[in-house]
């Protein structure tokens, strides 16, 4: 795991965090001083590079390890509001500054591509692309900032020689998942909480895994109602190809062993 804000920060931008509050990020640097420093952002991450070398060389041959990045949406709403929010802000503009946002977002495509073929050569066996905000997003907002850049990231990493699987998370999309799931060429999809029974076999029968979608609350309330949940899960998506998972990260106060109880019940061990 690393943070979706390492690329805005070694492209330049300021980031800190405010303790009780979250990310902050100084004022969105032109997008010629951005584009200048993409080459330099992915030697500015090496030590994401030996992370991953020194824990894959640990780790037992059976075990996977993920790469991981932000994707170019989520990191741009970042940029452009200078702080989490509800992320109106960006949207206004996406319509306001079309052309600026598009040139972010290709700066944004460039060095996550050159960040996850880094990641990849250093051990990471699949690469997941985690879209947090792509809730809200009209269809062709969505396609056009989601989408594209997706595809885009995946050629770009196609193209240096890098085969490993990606998994794409597009957080919140809803129905439009299954538009992602149709055009982007991942191998799976990441589905959230609201994601349904039948949308995850729309996708598995389309020809793609998925992964998810556990509620991070459930997991950390646990008990008999978590374990119901998770039998659920897997009695609708198991006949098919299905990483488990919840539908977005653990929460900081969740119990360790309502983790320990939910992985004996989903491996039955």
């Amino acid at each position: 795991f690393a943070d979706i804000l390492l690329i805005p920060q070694a492209l330049g931008q300021e980031v800190w965090f405010e303790a009780g509050e979250g990310p902050r990020l100084g004022p969105l640097p032109e997008v010629e001083a951005l584009s200048d420093q993409i080459e330099a952002s992915t030697g500015r991450l090496a030590s994401i590079g030996e992370t991953l070398s020194r824990v894959r060389a640990r780790l037992e041959p059976e075990r996977a390890l993920i790469g991981f990045a932000g994707a170019p949406w989520t990191v741009a709403t970042y940029m452009v509001e200078g702080r989490g929010s509800d992320r109106s802000g960006a949207r206004a503009f996406a319509y306001e500054q079309p052309e600026r946002l598009d040139q972010i977002l290709e700066v944004l495509v460039e060095a996550t591509a050159r960040y996850l073929v880094m990641q990849a050569r250093s051990g990471a066996q699949v690469l997941k692309l985690f879209e947090s905000w792509a809730e809200g997003l009209a269809e062709d907002v969505f396609e056009r900032v989601v989408v594209g850049p997706h595809q885009e990231i995946i050629r770009r990493v196609r193209a240096a020689g890098v085969d490993a699987p990606f998994i794409g998370f597009p957080r919140g999309a809803g129905a439009l998942v299954d538009t992602y799931a149709d055009q982007v060429p991942v191998q799976a999809v990441g589905l959230d909480t609201q994601a349904s029974r039948a949308q995850g076999r729309r996708i598995q029968t389309g020809g793609k895994a998925i992964q998810g979608a556990l509620d991070n609350l459930l997991l950390r309330v646990g008990g008999p109602a978590m374990e119901a949940r998770i039998d659920a899960l897997l009695e609708a998506w198991t006949p098919g190809p299905y990483i488990f998972n919840l539908g977005h990260g653990v929460l900081p106060d969740t119990p360790v062993d309502n983790i320990e109880r939910a992985v004996r019940r989903i491996t039955g061990k």
